[in-house]
């Protein structure tokens, strides 16, 4: 049986809804020579200019966000309540860089010994993406924003689980006055992605998904040296103090695990606990998460919507069971849920020692690793013992204490009292096995152009 690259299934049902053929080499190149030929016009354009499409894409986004929530929500399960506010997000993001981008890519300033400089920033080029399912238009629009107002042009390589996204996407900036190959969605194999990031149009390459597939696009983009950005994936810990507010910070753990079926990069994962609170914190959190009430994810009561795919799913599963056959107790669900789809019990894992594969792994869905810690030396400790590096959070009812224990986290972000990174202002990233590179806020506009000096002197020439 011949694997299929793009197909709908609804992971509700399990129903196959679309299969969506890939391009062809012929139709791939007219794509690249396309975007290539746009990029020396758009490049040209002024930032008003550009800012009116990118403006007019957000202003259409935020008119249809059903629309386009129902679709994420179809292909890849994401509670519609939740589908509509990325939806909401993406538009801000693309508001926000239609505004801001001249300022943050402003000329700045030097100040030589001798004579006047400064640094200019410019377009590189065509910009590959390479885009996951788990956020199917929040990952688009942070690099179309800021890589389009910046002067590049952007072909998108978008996950084969959401190809009707990816073509909805890539209309809206049709709809939005855009000119043909600035926003174009390549529907390919991996072996023609290679290609792509070979071919000397692409002038960098962008990459949201697993360590695995960052270290390969990496290695090629090196190869090629060509500038790259790699956003990850995550173990975040979220860590509870003695004197953190005991409610409030279940209610974060229960959103920063369960947030879109636990499917996300920067989520709460490891939660480390003070002894003080840790039985307390426990039992809350276990109750609050067995109440969740698994269902339709177009239902808007819904509690607990299923994983995007069946092999997501019973590749959990697996993982949950190596965790239990290392050592790993099982305080809560475990299990599929016995329903038509991709659903699977939300899961709590204690006694997971080092020695655990489990220690060191990324559960991408409902399972929590719970753990017990004498003090905040050893939350610390702890924390930072991860290969990986994306965010983490902290509880406290002392901020000072908080940003002292934020600060000695070996991480791209951290956040105190809280798990809250939707914002088009804050930049996004990690370290380690997390990758490299920022994306949102001023910093992800500056990944992708050439920072140039032009300098201004009436100097001697050296002899």
């Amino acid at each position: 049986m011949v694997a299929v690259s793009y197909q709908s299934v609804n992971p509700s049902t399990g129903k196959p809804i679309k299969t969506f053929d890939e391009m062809s080499d012929a139709q791939l190149e007219t794509a690249l020579a396309t975007a290539a030929t746009c990029f020396g016009q758009w490049r040209m354009r002024s930032y008003d200019a550009r800012a009116a499409i990118v403006a007019k894409a957000a202003e259409l986004l935020a008119a249809n966000v059903d629309k386009f929530a129902r679709l994420a929500t179809l292909e890849m399960g994401k509670r519609i309540t939740e589908a509509r506010g990325e939806v909401t997000f993406s538009s801000q993001i693309l508001a926000y860089y239609a505004k801001h981008a001249e300022r943050f890519l402003a000329p700045v300033m030097l100040h030589p010994a001798v004579g006047e400089a400064h640094m200019e920033s410019s377009p590189l080029g065509v910009i590959f993406c390479v885009e996951p399912w788990n956020f199917p238009f929040y990952q688009l629009a942070r690099v179309a924003g800021p890589q389009l107002m910046a002067g590049n042009v952007v072909v998108v390589k978008h996950a084969g689980i959401v190809p009707q996204c990816a073509i909805a996407f890539e209309q809206l900036w049709i709809d939005a006055g855009a000119p043909r190959g600035l926003y174009t969605n390549l529907l390919i194999s991996h072996r023609q992605s290679d290609a792509v990031v070979d071919d000397p149009r692409i002038r960098g390459v962008a990459l949201t998904g697993s360590t695995a597939a960052g270290q390969s696009l990496a290695a090629r983009a090196g190869q090629n040296l060509k500038i790259s950005s790699m956003e990850l994936g995550g173990s975040d810990a979220f860590i509870v103090l003695e004197d953190a507010d005991l409610d409030h910070a279940v209610k974060w753990a229960v959103w920063g695990r369960m947030y879109n079926a636990g499917q996300t990069c920067c989520a709460a994962k490891r939660f480390i606990v003070v002894d003080k609170l840790a039985d307390p914190f426990l039992a809350k959190f276990k109750a609050a998460l067995a109440a969740l009430v698994p269902g339709d994810p177009m239902d808007e009561t819904t509690g607990l919507g299923p994983l995007s795919t069946e092999s997501a799913l019973t590749d959990l599963l697996a993982q949950v069971e190596g965790a239990i056959a290392h050592g790993a107790t099982v305080v809560l669900g475990g299990k599929r849920i016995d329903r038509a789809g991709s659903y699977m019990q939300p899961t709590i894992l204690t006694n997971i020692t080092p020695e655990n594969p489990a220690f060191r792994e990324e559960f991408f869905g409902p399972v929590a690793l719970f753990f017990r810690v004498e003090n905040e030396e050893a939350a610390i400790a702890l924390a930072n013992d991860s290969d990986f590096g994306l965010g983490g959070s902290v509880f406290t009812r002392d901020i000072a204490r908080g940003r002292r224990v934020a600060s000695r986290i070996d991480t791209g972000m951290m956040f105190i009292n809280n798990l809250s990174w939707s914002d088009a202002e804050l930049p996004f990233g990690g370290i380690k096995r997390s990758g490299y590179g920022r994306e949102l806020g001023d910093m992800g506009i500056q990944e992708f152009v050439n920072k140039k000096l032009v300098r201004v002197a009436s100097m001697t020439a050296p002899t």
